[in-house]
């Protein structure tokens, strides 16, 4: 028989397999409520394992400082921290092939923020565990905070230990006026609910409060308006080693957006500025004086 080329040539079928098969990126959150026994590290480990994520975030650790290198997942090269004195709070971000180059955490362990790359996309994720008082308060201001550092490649996950919509809440009770207060800077910022977006009419929850009685998703992943088109997929997924169920986020990773690549948007937030409110507007009655002198 002859040989030479004909066996790197791919059939029609290799090549639609090859297609079909782009690589993605995979983010796993997880409220792990306490990871201080050895067997629950083993199992929070093999869950990780089973669902292969490229970044696994998880929350409420209750780990110290010098417990850190407690968890490990086998063939995870790099785990970064955010750790209080105190065997509370507490977040985490376990990652394969992460290149870092800015991580910013709070001492108290109640957010980690990584930026870098993950096959060669620009990426920063944000992984919030939010105090249980005054939850929405303290995201806007930390959305706030680091506003300079959120762009359209930012992915922001965590325990808001807030409802977001009334959609979220098996009461479907309404929410204050403090989470608007959020919603609307989560707007000005161009960012959005990525469950939401993808399932806006699902009542499904990521927490059962025990004292209430009812379920609420108090869980959530937030991501630019830009970058929708390029999320995948997103799934609650159940887990047993919490009171919380995980979520999951996948990217695809191929750059095919092209057309965005040199998109220009205004930022929102500008317009709350004062000093940019008087200049657009000295610039509209200057036109519209050029208009009526013409």
């Amino acid at each position: 028989m002859p040989h030479g080329n004909t066996q790197k040539q791919k059939t029609p079928a290799a090549k639609s397999m090859m297609n079909a098969m782009v690589p993605h990126i995979s983010i796993l959150t997880l409220n792990v409520n306490g990871l201080n026994a050895p067997l629950k590290r083993y199992r929070t480990a093999e869950w990780i394992r089973t669902h292969q994520p490229t970044i696994c975030c998880l929350q409420e650790t209750h780990l110290t400082h010098k417990d850190s290198h407690k968890l490990k997942v086998k063939g995870w090269k790099k785990t970064v921290y955010a750790n209080g004195q105190q065997k509370r709070a507490g977040v985490a971000i376990d990652k394969t092939d992460f290149k870092a180059t800015t991580v910013k955490k709070d001492k108290e362990g109640h957010y980690i923020m990584i930026k870098g790359l993950v096959q060669q996309e620009n990426i920063t994720i944000l992984n919030i565990y939010a105090p249980n008082t005054g939850a929405p308060k303290f995201i806007k201001q930390l959305l706030l905070d680091l506003r300079n550092e959120i762009d359209s490649n930012t992915i922001i996950v965590g325990d808001f230990s807030t409802p977001l919509t009334a959609l979220d809440r098996s009461s479907r009770q309404k929410v204050n006026k403090e989470t608007m207060d959020l919603n609307y800077t989560l707007e000005q910022m161009d960012l959005t609910d990525i469950y939401r977006t993808f399932h806006p009419t699902t009542a499904e929850y990521t927490f059962y409060s025990t004292a209430h009685g009812t379920f609420s998703k108090i869980d959530h992943m937030i991501g630019h308006k830009m970058s929708l088109n390029k999320f995948k997929k997103i799934e609650i997924i159940s887990s047993t080693l919490s009171d919380h169920s995980g979520i999951k986020l996948e990217i695809n990773s191929k750059r095919n957006l092209q057309n965005h690549a040199n998109t220009w948007k205004l930022n929102n937030l500008l317009l709350n500025d004062h000093w940019v409110k008087n200049k657009i507007k000295m610039e509209m009655e200057k036109i519209s004086l050029n208009w009526m002198t013409q």
